[in-house]
């Protein structure tokens, strides 16, 4: 579940939905939250700056979490998409404007969902084919138990005006969603109650949850207790409880990690900025850099039932692996749409979501 969750950074520019950002010379400047002015917090220690998605966040997706439900838009499938996830034969994607889009046939067709607020969705997670979460914008947290159809509010914090970037549950029960500033909530009751957490003394963005990934040969075995944190500035954690405690890892790039695919509890690849792609063989330990060929932000990574790694990316970047990371192929979408995660499909392809919706690759064809 690796999209381009975080609406934030504080590199240098980028682009997204065809809206270019200014250059600015240091290499971390504070951004601006879509909606509204930053928290005093962050304001007091971090210049102004600008979005890394797109300056039209404020336009699409306005207002407090509760204010209103998403809108049934005949094109929501194709406006602004964040991030999918898929168990079985579903597939959620979320995205601009409360959307939250269901598909059962591999993609071919989608319903669009009932969701109470029309905010910026930026992340999905489905524990199975009935119970699912999504975040999104003013930390709402919200939850599906008949597949994505319906959803309902268990989580919303408009005053904090801070994001939730990503979500994953390792259980049932056991769940975290991680944000802007550290922000880290953790739930132990299947999300009817959460507790903000502090994994860490700087207030770095929490970009991205990254699980060790369950080998298909053992789906119905526990999940590991190993899980990452890809977050800003080079920052990553590591955690081998489950969750319960966090270690900073020594980083090899000062910029920002979006996504990551953990292959195991020791073979891990983190993805960012200006095509920065590392793996690492030894959990986050030590690491290698993997030459990528491209300058456009990395946004997440994926491994197909094949074992084919796909890393997308702005600029309609798709990297493809078949030696677990070690390097990578280029190729890039004619339309140069930024992509921001990629979905297997039963039959072997892929399903790209980005700012163009969804739409197959045809590089898997």
């Amino acid at each position: 579940m690796s999209p381009f969750r975080s609406t934030w950074t504080r590199e240098a520019p980028g682009a997204f939905a065809g809206v270019a950002t200014t250059p600015r010379a240091a290499h971390r400047i504070g951004p601006p939250p879509p909606v509204r002015d930053a928290p005093a917090r962050a304001r007091s220690h971090r210049p102004a700056a600008h979005l890394a998605i797109i300056g039209l966040l404020a336009v699409l997706a306005p207002g407090s979490a509760g204010a209103e439900s998403a809108v049934q838009a005949p094109l929501a499938i194709e406006s602004l998409l964040l991030d999918g996830a898929v168990v079985g034969s579903r597939m959620v994607v979320v995205g601009a404007r409360g959307h939250v889009l269901v598909s059962t046939d591999d993609g071919a067709s989608w319903t669009q969902a009932e969701v109470p607020t029309r905010v910026l969705l930026t992340a999905v997670h489905m524990h199975d084919e009935r119970t699912g979460w999504a975040v999104g914008h003013d930390a709402v947290i919200l939850r599906t138990d008949d597949g994505g159809a319906t959803w309902s509010i268990v989580h919303q914090a408009p005053e904090e005006e801070l994001p939730l970037l990503d979500v994953w549950f390792r259980d049932a029960r056991t769940g975290f969603a991680v944000g802007a500033y550290g922000y880290f909530l953790a739930t132990e009751d299947g999300g009817e109650t959460w507790t903000p957490r502090t994994i860490s003394a700087n207030d770095f963005h929490l970009n991205a949850l990254v699980p060790v990934a369950v080998p298909a040969s053992d789906s119905s075995g526990p999940p590991s207790q190993r899980l990452f944190i890809a977050g800003e500035a080079g920052v990553a954690y590591r955690s081998d409880d489950g969750g319960a405690n966090w270690r900073e890892l020594s980083s090899p790039y000062a910029g920002s990690w979006f996504g990551g695919l953990a292959l195991d509890e020791d073979q891990l690849l983190l993805a960012g900025l200006r095509g920065h792609l590392f793996r690492s063989a030894d959990g986050g330990e030590t690491w290698a850099e993997v030459a990528t060929r491209t300058r456009a932000t990395l946004t997440g990574a994926v491994q197909l039932p094949s074992g084919r790694i796909i890393v997308t990316g702005l600029e309609g970047s798709v990297l493809t692996s078949d030696d677990g990371g070690r390097s990578v192929a280029g190729s890039r979408l004619a339309s140069r749409a930024g992509i921001s995660a990629a979905l297997p499909l039963s039959d072997g392809g892929v399903l790209l979501v980005g700012e163009f919706g969804v739409q197959r690759w045809p590089g898997a064809d």
